[in-house]
């Protein structure tokens, strides 16, 4: 394949890509732009570009060459032909019509295909044929709730089920016979947030006793678990403030916990984070919490240390201690566009004045 068709997908300043109609232009043009010398080793690294964006275009197995109109293709262009969400092309009448992934899935949806007047076996068996024909390899159906006839026929026919939620279940049929059944699991891990807030003044912590908990009248962080597409501090943050009322801003990450067995068979992620009050006036959730008050740290301690827990505060003192912190940062991936936290380790300013809970205790403890 010719550099020049590649061309079309060099990523370059201001989220644009190149265009030219000559080898040469473009090579002047991608040195220039990239700030490569105009010598031997600029030309070493202009190779290196052109490589990487071959191999790249053929990890994408992409059956065409895009020719574009103008001389410069969006970045929403390419991330289009990136990801291959693209309908299924020359889809035979009488065969369901879905999305092909990249990796030569595809994806049905009830809502979009559901005709009542169709003989849903037959033209299941049909698509079948179709798909195989054509290499497909797996096959999804997201069948809606009031869709749900469906499911039936789609067992009937190999199809197994994969995740559910609410409004819709997912079903996948593998189709190669001589190749290992690469399926992505179903989610299978809960996330929870505890938030240990600390009066640093009067050397607290705010702690919550649960209405439902298994031991009755015990002690813990207020906490509980993340919502669909929330980030880890806002959740904590907001777990704090409907239990007990209090207001707070992120300081630092102080552990993560990791087990098996929990709610429907899942396993579990719990976040301790540790949270700066903006309040102090107790308002509790009065349908989950029995009780919440501001604990002296050395209390908290020895709950801990006498229920066998985790001492999440004792790893606060420690940071505390040593200067450390876990730093968040929010980024943009430069490809998929996605908003993410990073969560870093960063020593503190020596300089910092900030009183630290529990000074004469910490030998102690």
């Amino acid at each position: 394949m010719s550099c020049i068709y590649c061309i079309n997908f060099i990523k370059l300043k201001n989220y644009r890509i190149l265009y030219n109609n000559s080898l040469n232009e473009t090579s002047t043009a991608i040195r220039t732009l990239a700030g490569l010398p105009n010598n031997k080793r600029g030309l070493r690294k202009l190779q290196t570009i052109l490589h990487t964006i071959q191999s790249l275009w053929s990890s994408l197995s992409l059956p065409f060459i895009p020719q574009p109109t103008s001389p410069f293709i969006t970045e929403q262009r390419l991330l289009s032909d990136f990801h291959r969400l693209e309908d299924v092309m020359e889809t035979p009448s009488g065969v369901f019509k879905g999305i092909l992934d990249r990796f030569q899935g595809i994806t049905v949806e009830s809502e979009h295909e559901y005709n009542a007047t169709d003989d849903f076996p037959e033209k299941l068996k049909r698509s079948l044929d179709h798909w195989q024909r054509k290499q497909n390899r797996a096959i999804w159906f997201k069948v809606s709730e009031k869709h749900s006839n469906w499911i039936p026929a789609l067992t009937k026919n190999g199809f197994q089920f994969h995740h559910a939620r609410d409004g819709y279940l997912t079903l996948v049929r593998w189709l190669p016979e001589n190749e290992y059944k690469n399926l992505p699991p179903c989610a299978h891990t809960m996330l929870g947030v505890g938030g240990l807030v600390v009066n640093k003044e009067r050397e607290e912590i705010l702690v919550v006793s649960d209405r439902y908990a298994l031991i009755p009248n015990s002690w813990k962080l207020p906490g509980g678990f993340i919502e669909p597409k929330e980030n880890l501090v806002e959740s904590g943050i907001r777990e704090v403030h409907e239990e007990t009322g209090i207001e707070t801003e992120y300081e630092t990450m102080i552990s993560i916990r990791h087990s098996h067995g929990g709610l429907f068979d899942t396993s579990d992620l719990y976040f301790v984070m540790a949270l700066t009050p903006k309040n102090f006036n107790i308002k509790r959730d009065e349908r989950e919490i029995s009780k919440a008050k501001w604990m002296p740290f050395e209390e908290y301690l020895i709950i801990q240390m006498f229920m066998n827990k985790s001492s999440f505060s004792k790893i606060y003192l420690d940071y505390q201690k040593c200067g450390l912190c876990f730093v968040l940062k929010k980024a943009k991936h430069q490809i998929l566009k996605k908003e993410y936290c990073l969560y870093f380790m960063k020593f503190k300013s020596k300089k910092s004045d900030e009183k630290k809970p529990v000074k004469k205790n910490t030998k102690r403890l």
